[in-house]
């Protein structure tokens, strides 16, 4: 694991919010788990995102609004792959869908924060599209530390492939959206490589476990 040392930030109660991404198939949401089973309050950020367009969503009203009325689903929410249809390879509809999703997210982001009962924490934002946009950036509670998942990316197609049924030319396309590795580390105060079996990764998720427990000792000290 590489590591960039960067001092903790002491405004946010006593928490340390870490930032945690990685692209696909790289096992992001299996070091979740693992810092998870640690004891961090792992916030799902894509979760947030779904949420806010689910009937009573926060941004419903205002999707459809900019959308009109084709988006709209049967149970009063937004359909995704209506959406996904307008968005998709779409710069300008893309940034106009952002404009709306991303306040909101935070928002909520914000309040889930508050939520957590131990103010001692340290809180994982999840989140895919960490350096795409600035989700947890623009909130009461932005991260303070950065972490990177890596994979070689034969080992990431053929988790894309085994795991999630997607074709290696669908995966490679959806891959270069995405931040690429190099925008990704520029960011990164910790990246870990998944480029092994899961012990490795679970020993490189408890050495990163324990640095950000001297952060958080560090900052409330």
């Amino acid at each position: 694991m590489h590591q960039k040392v960067a001092s903790a930030d002491s405004r946010y109660l006593a928490m340390l919010i870490v930032g945690l991404t990685g692209g696909m198939g790289v096992g992001k949401s299996t070091v979740a788990q693992l810092l998870s089973e640690k004891g961090a309050k792992v916030i799902d950020v894509d979760a947030l995102g779904r949420q806010i367009i689910e009937a009573g969503g926060s941004a419903v009203s205002d999707v459809i609004r900019r959308f009109g009325p084709a988006v709209a689903s049967g149970d009063g929410g937004i359909n995704r792959a209506a959406l996904a249809e307008i968005v998709f390879g779409d710069e300008e509809q893309l940034t106009a869908l952002e404009e709306i999703s991303h306040p909101a997210i935070n928002d909520l982001l914000d309040q889930t924060v508050e939520e957590i009962q131990s103010r001692d924490s340290i809180v994982v934002y999840d989140m895919a599209v960490l350096v795409e946009s600035r989700l947890g950036c623009d909130t009461q509670h932005p991260y303070e530390v950065v972490v990177v998942v890596e994979a070689p990316m034969s080992d990431r197609l053929e988790r894309l492939k085994n795991q999630r049924g997607i074709a290696e030319s669908d995966a490679l396309a959806r891959i270069e959206l995405q931040a690429s590795d190099e925008e990704r580390r520029a960011v990164a105060q910790f990246i870990i490589a998944n480029g092994g079996d899961l012990g490795s990764l679970a020993d490189a998720t408890i050495e990163l476990w324990d640095q950000l427990e001297l952060l958080l000792e560090s900052k409330n000290s």
